[in-house]
């Protein structure tokens, strides 16, 4: 114990000399040396970072505090600010190279050719997966097994013309959930279960695009008490994957508590999906259900797809929101509480471009750029992933450091969305900085990709989007949001980002 803390004393001193050494650097880009050769270039084993201990690497650092878990997000601001744009991190045996100059990061995404390669987000679930032998899905796969998934669902997920087949059934579950809101309101207006609400929904509206059915998610009794189930199961694998992730990767041979924690939580989350799945392919064996079930449907007459394929991409698209559009549906709807001015613009855009009652259709949707807007501005102020991951297929040069093929690198472009280097007026919440302009021209289009980028582009990015603009089209046009808790929100990491507590916004009726 005494050398773990003689060597957390020994990094913080080192993090000290190693800002001074690289002071002159860090204002620097790696742009003014865009082509150093590799010979020329330092060698990796330069790449600045903590003090690292064998075995432990750097996990001493979150094991005894010096680093909180659930402020991942600020430990990547101070690794940046201590050691330069590329920074080394050890977790374990694990090495990951921490890429946070915009330069460096247009130079990785212009070196991943044809098959990038990811590393997962949960190393958990991967591998959770390998032991119930199911396939491992987009998320988790490389190579010619990835690309043969992505193209299989590249007509159904990613046109746009497929997803707002959808719309009126997202409109229905979109308009449940202003009904819900409204009858969950206490004296106040507030909901105090609001992130539990949302994503009642999202379950519901990923049923209807899955499985063209109602759950009855917001319906009581036992289907709701299934869904409440279901997302406290999401919010401990969430937890407990990032926990893990900082952890010695003891669970990979022992069953640890946690890691038994976990299982059971992804057991019963599956097994639920599963059912939700199965009987929609029962189903699908009716003669009478001609022209139903189209996702399903599609899927299963894709010839290169296994039955697992099909079960973990509709698995998949079902759970993937609880995780990624609740939190950002949370967050846009506190900048707009907190920021009056453009939830008036807003409102003003929805009520010209939509009427009340009416189905918000996809043409409505190509009218709604303020609308947009407010997403995109959202999503830099409270972003909800922490990197873009890469294992590069190239030797590379980053910031005058030899970075061989075979790296996993973690493209950590959040560091920079608070900086006036890149944003004008950063810490101010103005979606019109995404509209047509001078300002948006000058802003850099590889440094902002809330849904990754390139070929890894999420998958399901375009429900994700169509259920956002939709379901805050009929939530604006009904309530006028205020906030009056004192404390701003702030961000916790639980493998992604989401809000650090209960969201205590009003929801007053618009008269």
């Amino acid at each position: 114990m005494k050398v773990l803390w003689e060597a957390i004393m020994c990094a913080k001193k080192q993090t000290q000399v190693v800002a001074r050494r690289y002071s002159g650097f860090m204002v620097e880009s790696s742009a003014s040396e865009p082509c150093i050769v590799w010979d020329k270039a330092k060698p990796f084993s330069n790449i600045p970072g903590p003090l690292r201990l064998p075995l432990w690497g750097n996990l001493y650092l979150y094991k005894f505090g010096y680093y909180r878990v659930s402020q991942y997000h600020k430990v990547l601001e101070d690794l940046r600010r201590k050691y330069g744009p590329l920074v080394r991190q050890d977790l374990g045996s694990s090495t990951v190279i921490h890429v946070f100059d915009p330069a460096d990061i247009k130079i990785v995404y212009g070196n991943e050719g044809r098959l990038p390669y990811v590393a997962p987000l949960q190393e958990t679930t991967q591998l959770y997966r390998q032991q119930r032998d199911m396939s491992l899905g987009l998320g988790n796969m490389n190579g010619n097994e990835w690309l043969k998934l992505r193209s299989a669902v590249r007509q159904m997920m990613l046109r746009p013309k497929e997803v707002s087949y959808y719309l009126p059934w997202v409109n229905d579950v979109a308009a449940t959930l202003v009904q819900r809101i409204d009858a969950k309101r206490n004296k106040e207006g507030i909901v105090e279960s609001l992130r539990d609400e949302v994503g009642k929904w999202s379950q519901e509206s990923s049923g209807m695009i899955c499985f063209e059915r109602r759950l009855g998610c917001f319906d009581g009794g036992q289907s709701e008490d299934c869904a409440s189930q279901m997302i406290d199961a999401n919010k401990t694998i969430f937890k407990l994957s990032g926990l893990l992730k900082f952890s010695l990767p003891i669970y990979k041979y022992v069953s640890t508590p946690k890691w038994r924690q976990l299982i059971e939580a992804e057991d019963f989350f599956y097994r639920t999906a599963l059912g939700y799945i199965n009987t929609t392919i029962d189903k699908l064996k009716d003669p009478n259900s001609y022209g139903k079930y189209n996702f399903m449907s599609y899927l299963l007459s894709r010839k290169e797809l296994t039955p697992k394929d099909v079960i973990i991409i509709t698995f998949s698209l079902f759970a993937d929101g609880l995780s990624t559009t609740v939190p950002a549906l949370l967050f846009i709807l506190y900048c707009l509480a907190t920021n009056p001015e453009v939830q008036s613009r807003l409102h003003e855009e929805i009520t010209t471009v939509t009427t009340a009652g009416q189905l918000v259709s996809s043409e409505c949707l190509n009218n709604l750029m303020y609308l947009k807007a407010v997403v995109k501005e959202t999503l830099r102020l409270y972003p909800i992933g922490t990197e873009v991951s890469r294992i590069i297929q190239k030797n590379l040069v980053l910031s005058g450091y030899q970075v061989p093929s075979g790296t996993n690198v973690h493209l950590n472009a959040n560091v920079n969305f608070l900086s006036e280097e890149f944003f004008e007026r950063p810490i101010e919440f103005r979606p019109e900085r995404w509209l047509r302009s001078q300002e948006s021209q000058k802003i850099l289009p590889h440094l902002h990709t809330p849904f990754g980028h390139g070929t890894r582009t999420c998958a399901g990015r375009r429900f994700a989007e169509q259920d956002l603009y939709v379901v805050l089209c009929h939530i604006i046009r009904q309530f006028r949001l205020e906030y009056r808790a004192t404390e701003p929100l702030q961000q916790v990491y639980n493998t992604l980002l989401f809000p650090d507590r209960p969201l205590q916004v009003q929801f007053k009726p618009r008269m």
